[in-house]
């Protein structure tokens, strides 16, 4: 009777030893080449609001080098309204105009960073408004100035004219790379991405059931997740499949994602970049959120690698150009650049942590050394303190100064 009941026992035990790995079995994760995903036939790829606000970006970034335009025009264009909220025309494109979205309203917005920090939210779009301000009221009134020490006006590098403040810091440069921090870094990185956004609500429940939102193919999560990708690719040409003109397709996050790309000690960060997108997406649409969550990590770290990789990069062609016979004005456009990726920073995230890779606080001391006292700015710095700035930054992340410098 023994010899008849244990085989018995042990298929019993076997069977349930099956169904216990079948519980635990992960989604299949079905990843496809380009990012283009449906339901019931209907793309439900959407991210026409970041495409929107990079088209925005574009145009008052140029305003900032005509000098027939008003401080209240470039105001206009940065809130996408007049004063007192007043319907305005600031654009030349129709469609911008009628738009409801504005590049302010997403400055330092994330919810990681900024919904319970409004202290440091206002401040930063008062600096970048500042920016818009200056150009107008210090820069624009001396174009055709020669600059010096203490006095605003233009300066030749060699290759351009730059307008430059009485410090020489180009605004429309600071302006232009502090929004790729501000606004598309945050905002995909610390608002779209984050746990807290991605699973607000009945966000899995709805993912699971595939519900989507009222009127849309798309659920909440997807698109989400699709807004992210939308600060980095939303401008290019073929977004389903953007690696062949990476770094060409607007002038933020795309360019130097693309301009990283290229240095051979980091080639390959764009497409380690669409690929965690592609694989988050797909994650998300398998219900896997644990692997959804592991490529959100990796597009915080390596988009926030983009910003220090450059910052060092303009440093380091910032001291170099210090040292040469043309003077100092000859550094100052990547002063200038590094200015702005130095004030980005802040809006990085190192994913072990979930805090930014330099505090708000770090990265204002770190502009306190780059642009010295104001009455000097970069008329005043110093060839070794640059770099060990580029140092400081490039250790911070974990790759070497002189891999930047390239």
């Amino acid at each position: 009777m023994v010899r008849s009941i244990i085989p018995v026992v042990v298929f019993t035990l076997l069977l349930t030893g099956c169904k216990d790995d079948d519980d635990v079995l992960a989604p299949i994760v079905e990843v496809p080449d380009s990012y283009s995903f449906s339901r019931g036939g209907q793309s439900t790829v959407s991210f026409d609001g970041q495409s929107t606000r990079i088209a925005m970006a574009e145009e008052l970034v140029a305003a900032l080098r005509d000098t027939a335009r008003k401080e209240a025009e470039l105001l206009a264009m940065f809130r996408n309204e007049g004063p007192n909220g007043e319907d305005v025309a600031p654009f030349s494109i129709d469609t911008l105009n009628a738009s409801d979205k504005s590049i302010r309203s997403k400055v330092a917005a994330s919810a990681d960073y900024f919904t319970a920090n409004a202290t440091d939210a206002a401040a930063i779009r008062s600096t970048l408004e500042g920016h818009l301000s200056r150009q107008v009221t210090e820069v624009f009134p001396a174009w055709n100035t020669l600059a010096q020490a203490g006095q605003a006006g233009q300066i030749a590098d060699g290759t351009s004219t730059r307008y430059v403040n009485a410090g020489g810091l180009e605004y429309n440069q600071a302006f232009a790379k502090s929004l790729i921090g501000a606004l598309m870094l945050d905002q995909a990185i610390n608002n779209y991405l984050s746990a807290s956004v991605l699973d607000e609500g009945r966000n899995r429940e709805d993912q699971v059931a595939a519900t989507p939102e009222d009127g849309q193919a798309y659920t909440t999560m997807e698109h989400k997740w699709d807004e992210a990708y939308g600060y980095v690719f939303g401008a290019s040409p073929d977004a389903a499949s953007p690696l062949a003109t990476v770094g060409e397709d607007d002038s933020f996050l795309n360019e130097y994602l693309g301009q990283v790309d290229r240095d051979a000690d980091f080639a390959g960060i764009a497409e380690t970049v669409f690929r965690a997108f592609l694989r988050g997406r797909a994650a998300i649409v398998a219900g896997d959120f644990a692997e959804r969550d592991a490529q959100a990590d990796i597009l915080q770290a390596q988009l926030s690698k983009v910003i220090a990789v450059r910052g060092t990069f303009y440093l380091a062609r910032g001291a170099d150009a210090l040292e040469s016979a043309t003077g100092p004005q000859s550094s100052f456009h990547a002063l200038s650049e590094a200015y702005g990726f130095v004030y980005s920073l802040q809006f990085t995230q190192d994913p072990a942590t979930g805090a930014p890779y330099f505090t708000r606080q770090e990265v204002l001391g770190l502009l306190d050394r780059l642009y010295t006292d104001p009455a000097d700015g970069f008329w005043g710095v110093d060839p070794a303190g640059i770099r060990a700035l580029g140092e400081e930054i490039a250790s911070r992340f974990g790759f070497s100064f002189s891999a930047a410098a390239n």
